[in-house]
């Protein structure tokens, strides 16, 4: 007999399957003086599980605006779109930080996984919205729906829960 799998692991899985191979994200982070922050970061290669990792150093402003505000939104772009909305939090475990680790931010942040002021950034995901490759069909008929009532679907991206 088949298990169940529950809405969080359906959702937890769609995400991971849109976001699979992206490399970059866009964080976002909340600036007391400036409102939203975007900025470009590599995602860890490791599988989503509801969890997003980052590297970062302490002596910069998303580590300041997360350490006040630990709202954030993720956002990816490729085939699909996806926005994730979590809270940040920032772990310190030197192993994890190995593991994550490679010579590409060594020469970017001038430091080695081991120095202080490297730091790991986690987004436990709370929801996804995303929008898959096919919008533009989507778009077509929901404007097809509108004007004649005709056209099946009006959505045009779907949001879970993945806390």
């Amino acid at each position: 007999m088949k298990e169940s799998i529950s809405e969080r692991e359906q959702a937890i899985q769609k995400v991971r399957e849109l976001i699979k191979g992206i490399d970059v994200a866009m964080l976002t982070t909340i600036s007391g003086e400036d409102g939203l922050v975007s900025r470009p970061m590599k995602t860890q290669e490791i599988e989503f599980d509801g969890d997003l990792w980052f590297v970062t150093m302490k002596d910069t402003a998303k580590f300041q605006e997360i350490r006040i505000s630990p709202s954030v939104n993720v956002s990816y772009a490729g085939q699909s779109y996806v926005s994730i909305r979590g809270k940040a939090e920032f772990v310190e475990d030197l192993e994890k930080k190995k593991e994550y680790w490679n010579k590409a931010y060594e020469k970017l942040l001038h430091a080695s996984y081991d120095d202080p002021n490297v730091v790991l950034i986690k987004v436990h995901a709370e929801t996804a919205e995303y929008w898959e490759s096919g919008s533009i069909i989507k778009s077509a008929k929901l404007l097809l729906h509108q004007l004649t009532g005709a056209g099946g679907d009006s959505k045009l991206n779907e949001t879970v829960q993945l806390n």
